[in-house]
């Protein structure tokens, strides 16, 4: 590269060597006008213009970049601004312009042809990404300006990945036939990593809890490893808008981000981000009071759907949701061009801020069009559906900027904007949506560990965004020592243009557990719709069908060998599920609540013909200052046979991870006079679970963090009770109870979880787990 680069920079040094001569010969021309003929400045008149040089460029376009005509009387200016014009085409290395009497000499260089493009020096990025940025072109004009534009845009891919040292440098290796070869040397430097993230400022939340708030992430203990936490300059920016809506959301209106300010280490490897904030106070909900500004409007209805009271901590979100459910309400009463607008009275005093929700008559404003640019991929009818807004609709501000937020939440776009501008009339809108595409798909390979089921592989492909049409397609295969999964997914979010999700899917298990004393086949389908049945809730509808089969039993006990003796049996069943779930969309940031409720409905066909009900609450809330999460979940279980049939062990619960400290099939109902002591399950289960997590005070680049858990819980009733030898199984409801606590820790590898487990009520014939470790990661 040393003799190459020589090569470059003496071809720049004639280059400038040309320039410099023709600039000084114009200069000294002009220049020495005065002493020549002081009365009159100097003109030339050519009655012929030779062309010198060109190979490529033919002589006329050459003379119309020129401008001079035979005959024409020119200044030295004049001939300076002809040389200037024929310099600025970019398609000559070097231009003379020299008059010679009455001829003038146009002397020209062309720009060589790019013979090869290469890139030396990269090893992070491959080649093929950084061709991708490359504009130039082999058999192309060389242009300087065109590479020093590549390299640039080589040494911003670069930058965002974090390596902000990176240089790209091109230069040009002359060959034979006025032909160069271009090479862009990288010099790649080491990645800048955000070293620490600090606040100032902050008294109602810690850094630790600041830092989960934000993008940008601090680099971890293990950081060499794999992953590496890079600084992107963009990305402070979104997180002022993260630190904002974080407290804002909890009350403090008064809040700000003074300044988001990172330094270079002096080894410009690492960066050190500091956050300066204003936090002020938080204040709560006062009076609320909802008025009237249209003649004959009933404020009583308007304040019938608010969910808003006095002492709630004050929040953006909470206003505009009430505002959203008030304006929801006009229109299906057919009020058209009615708004809702807040008007915040601070009580500083008692912290408090006072609302008045003021229903008045809007604009008279329509929506012209809706246009949608920069979806390459993505059907334009996806993007439309987002809107509940048409064409010809009243327009209405609030509905279009929540139509960008659910754009935005899709997921398909790494940057949607939403704006409304003027239309072809003053009463005219028209709503310009501009995204940009990302990637959508992911093929997943994965590693998973746990005590129960030993190591397992698994390999998965999942596109949310099928075709552009918004599908959501996923396969997976998995195995692991004990059993192997595959399975396969469709989800349609809006079946029949409508605001309903339709799905279909297939599995395909089978195990050989360590933990019993047979194999299992398990293979099926099913198929259903899904809708939203209110603000935070949904109601599934499916059908479906299964085979399921019990062989390769090794034990004595009478129960199982009687299922086992019944073959494959065949399962056809219609179902439901109800969920309510506040935890992403609801008011309260520090928590939320999550029910569940589901029933299976078998005997329409096959072998089996029960009623499957399966129910869950869970709840959990931050405290001291969101340092600690509080979690309590109560789900049970319950299976009633119907028209004589009896369950058998491929149906019923066997609570497996429900209570921990026990291993799979380790707890309730078990046949003890047969020689395995067979766990048979049960038709019923009940548990509670209580949970906390919690830091450790360690520094938080280790990634390490505590938790400890309560459980209690039982499986209990059986269709069958007859026993080895006759003895009656005990099948009734014995409650277990455990202890424990968790170790979490985030790894480049992975996350694990290290559970120590203590069971404090419990039969003698339990199988206990007092350790159990369980890590996951995907490739």
């Amino acid at each position: 590269m040393t003799q190459r680069a020589a090569q470059g920079r003496t071809a720049r040094a004639r280059s400038g060597a040309r320039l410099l001569a023709t600039a000084v010969f114009l200069g000294a021309a002009t220049a020495s006008q005065p002493f020549l003929q002081p009365a009159h400045a100097q003109v030339y008149s050519f009655s012929n213009v030779t062309i010198e040089g060109n190979e490529r460029v033919d002589a006329a376009t050459i003379l119309n970049y020129a401008g001079i005509r035979r005959g024409q009387e020119l200044s030295a200016g004049a001939l300076n601004d002809a040389y200037q014009r024929i310099l600025n085409s970019n398609l000559f290395e070097t231009v003379e312009l020299l008059p010679q009497g009455s001829t003038l000499v146009i002397r020209v260089r062309e720009y060589p042809i790019v013979n090869v493009i290469s890139i030396e020096g990269n090893k992070r990025l491959k080649d093929e990404k950084l061709a991708e940025l490359i504009k130039s072109q082999p058999r192309r004009v060389y242009s300087p300006a065109q590479a020093e534009a590549d390299a640039a845009a080589m040494a911003e891919a670069y930058r965002v990945g974090g390596r902000l040292a990176a240089t790209v440098t091109p230069k040009i290796i002359r060959r034979s036939e006025n032909r160069v070869d271009l090479v862009f040397e990288i010099t790649e430097g080491r990645v800048v990593e955000n070293e620490r993230i600090s606040f100032v400022g902050n008294k109602a939340f810690s850094d630790r809890r600041l830092r989960q708030v934000l993008a940008t992430k601090q680099a971890g203990l293990l950081r060499t490893l794999i992953q590496r936490d890079t600084f992107v300059a963009e990305r402070l920016e979104l997180d002022r808008k993260m630190l904002t809506d974080f407290y804002q959301s909890r009350g403090f209106i008064d809040f700000q981000v003074v300044d988001a300010s990172a330094e270079l280490s002096r080894e410009r490897d690492a960066t050190f981000v500091t956050f300066t904030v204003r936090e002020g106070l938080s204040y709560k909900i006062g009076k609320v009071t909802t008025v009237s500004e249209v003649e004959g409007l009933d404020t009583a209805e308007f304040e019938a759907v608010q969910r808003i009271r006095t002492g709630q901590t004050y929040s953006p979100l909470l206003i505009d949701n009430n505002i959203t459910r008030m304006e929801t309400l006009a229109l299906k009463k057919g009020l058209n061009f009615i708004r809702v607008e807040p008007r915040i009275t601070r009580d500083n005093r008692n912290q408090a801020v006072d609302i008045e929700f003021a229903v008045v008559r809007g604009q008279r404003i329509f929506v012209e069009r809706i246009d949608i640019e920069g979806n390459t991929t993505t059907l334009d009818q996806v993007v439309r559906r987002q809107f509940r807004t048409s064409e010809g609709d009243p327009f209405n501000p609030r509905e279009i900027r929540q139509a960008a937020e659910r754009i935005r939440a899709l997921g398909f776009f790494s940057d949607a904007q939403v704006n409304a501008d003027q239309g072809s009339a003053p009463d005219q809108v028209v709503v310009n949506v501009d995204v940009e595409e990302q990637p959508t798909g992911s093929l997943n390979f994965g590693v998973s560990y746990s005590v129960a089921n030993g190591t397992g592989f698994n390999i998965g492909f999942s596109e949310s965004n099928f075709l552009g049409r918004g599908q959501r397609l996923s396969l997976s295969i998995s195995t692991a020592s004990s059993n192997q999964n595959s399975s396969f997914s469709f989800t349609e979010p809006a079946f029949l243009g409508r605001d309903m999700r339709f799905s279909i899917g297939a599995f395909y298990r089978t195990s050989e557990s360590d933990f019993s004393v047979y194999d299992t086949r398990n293979i099926g389908f099913n198929t259903g719709i899904g809708f939203a049945v209110g603000e935070q809730s949904t109601l599934d509808l499916r059908i479906g069908a299964s085979e399921d089969k019990l062989y390769n039993y090794t034990g004595d006990s009478p129960i199982i060998i009687a299922e086992e003796a019944e073959g494959a049996r065949r399962t056809a069943f219609v179902g439901y599920t109800y969920e309510f779930d506040n935890r992403i969309t609801g008011l309260n940031p520090k928590g939320g609540v999550l029910l569940r409720f589901g029933q299976d409905f078998a005997g329409l066909g096959g072998d089996n013909s029960y009623i499957k009900t399966t129910a869950l609450a869970l709840a959990e809330t931050k405290v001291l200052n969101e340092e600690v999460t509080l979690r309590a979940i109560v789900e049970g279980g319950a299976i009633t046979s119907l028209g004589g049939n009896v369950t058998r062990v491929t149906d019923r619960f066997f609570g497996n991870g429900k209570v921990r400290g026990f291993e799979p099939n380790g707890y309730g109902p078990r046949d003890l006079g047969a020689a395995n002591q067979d766990a048979l399950g049960g038709n019923m289960f009940a548990v509670a679970r209580f949970e906390a997590d919690f830091p450790l005070g360690l520094p938080e680049e280790y990634g390490i963090s505590g938790g400890a858990f309560f459980d209690v819980g039982s499986v209990w009733s059986l269709d069958n009770t007859a026993g080895f030898g006759g003895a009656e199984v005990d099948d009734g409801f014995n409650p277990r109870a455990t202890v424990g606590l968790s170790l979490f820790w985030t790894t480049p590898i992975g996350p694990l979880r290290f559970n120590f487990t203590r069971a404090l009520v419990k039969e003698d014939y339990d199988k206990e787990q007092t350790f159990d470790l369980t890590v996951q990661t995907r490739f």
